[in-house]
């Protein structure tokens, strides 16, 4: 099929791959090139790289819907459009412009987890499984038919880029499957059930603010999902700082976001008498650092808290 793919990061590269190897892949549309790292200075998205490495022509609109990006996908007489974490919300003037539609690979169970952060919340809500879907695109927020699935386990300790490594090659099989039913017009759409849907938000700064009211095991869940960003941070003596390496703790009693030093490690109480281990942590400006090192900078005073508050 002539494919026209639309994606950004790093979670699309293998669907691209594959569906070079299988198809022809006419065009590729990815996010503008985007200020990245202390120097700002301009980085290409994974996509685009993965397309240079390929050899097929790359477009980079501010705003896809603008008429004459709509003119230009006209163009390209793709027979079918492949979204993978675009960015971008893909209006119905795009939707009917391929014969076959648009196909998303989309990080979840669908209807579970609809929206941009699907590996993040599952992780941080502590799910033991998750998975992809290949559903195919309509105008409502990852509502349209659903055409095939896979699941996986989440691992107990898995955050958020590992498990989305293990997801993007599957999505890339499922994906090419999909189109291969979809050619021999064999492919079953099944409706998704609206009623049973949940929502993955796009991350913000705050939700990476740890609220020690929280259990250990609630906490955990967190960094895990929101690990590398927003990651997990708190106050300490008036300023920030990031937890970097944690993991769960035997139950302590103490007051939530009460601090406890035993033998060079660091702990936390949380809620419900539960408590954290924090292995490494950060502090503004500063390089990252063990628990040990922490805890021979900074003499911990008696019953010291970490504070909730910005």
């Amino acid at each position: 099929m002539r494919v026209v793919f639309l994606g950004t990061p790093e979670f699309a590269v293998p669907s691209l791959d594959a569906l070079a190897k299988h198809h022809s892949v006419v065009a590729v549309y990815t996010q503008p090139d985007r200020p990245k790292g202390r120097g700002n200075q301009l980085a290409e998205s994974p996509v685009k790289v993965a397309a240079k490495r390929i050899g097929i022509e790359v477009l980079q609109p501010e705003r896809i819907r603008r008429t004459e990006n709509l003119e230009q996908l006209k163009a390209h007489a793709a027979e079918i459009m492949v979204v993978v974490g675009y960015g971008q919300i893909i209006p119905q003037q795009i939707i009917d412009i391929p014969r076959q539609g648009i196909l998303n690979v989309h990080a979840s169970l669908l209807p579970k987890y609809r929206g941009a952060a699907p590996i993040q919340w599952a992780i941080a809500n502590g799910e033991t499984e998750t998975g992809v879907t290949i559903m195919q695109i309509d105008a409502g927020l990852d509502t349209g038919d659903m055409l095939l699935k896979a699941s996986v386990p989440i691992g107990s300790a898995e955050t958020a880029p590992e498990l989305s490594s293990r997801l993007a090659p599957l999505g890339a099989d499922l994906l090419i499957e999909a189109i291969h039913q979809i050619e021999a017009e064999s492919a079953k759409r099944e409706k998704q059930r609206n009623e049973e849907a949940t929502l993955a938000p796009i991350l913000k700064k705050e939700d990476g603010l740890v609220e020690w009211r929280r259990t250990a095991s609630e906490i955990y869940n967190r960094w895990r999902g929101f690990n590398p960003w927003p990651g997990a941070y708190t106050q300490f003596r008036g300023q920030q700082i990031s937890i970097t390496s944690a993991r769960p703790a035997e139950p302590r009693q103490g007051s939530a976001g009460q601090m406890f030093a035993d033998k060079r490690r660091l702990f936390v109480a949380c809620g419900q008498n539960t408590a954290i281990e924090l292995l490494e942590l950060q502090l503004a400006g500063k390089k990252r650092m063990s628990a040990e090192a922490f805890l021979n900078g900074y003499q911990l005073m008696q019953n010291e808290m970490l504070g909730d508050k910005p």
